[in-house]
């Protein structure tokens, strides 16, 4: 597998993670427990566009992905 790979693996376990996360925050009553799980959407959400950062980069730079000269 591909380090490219392995970040697209990356990125989609961290959006799956937000999403748990923002439904749990929605889902219960408990309001301790839904500030922590906003938190953690907050923290997922930032954790998402550095990792998606990290996917641009190795996508723009993958030797693979070049025209041969």
């Amino acid at each position: 597998m591909t380090v490219q790979a392995d970040m697209e693996k990356a990125v989609a376990a961290a959006q799956s993670a937000l999403g748990t996360y923002e439904a749990f925050s929605t889902s219960t009553l408990d309001e301790s427990a839904k500030q922590m799980f906003k938190e953690m959407s907050s923290d997922m959400e930032r954790h998402v566009g550095q990792l998606r950062g990290r996917l641009n980069y190795v996508t723009q730079n993958n030797a693979m992905n070049k025209p041969l000269s």
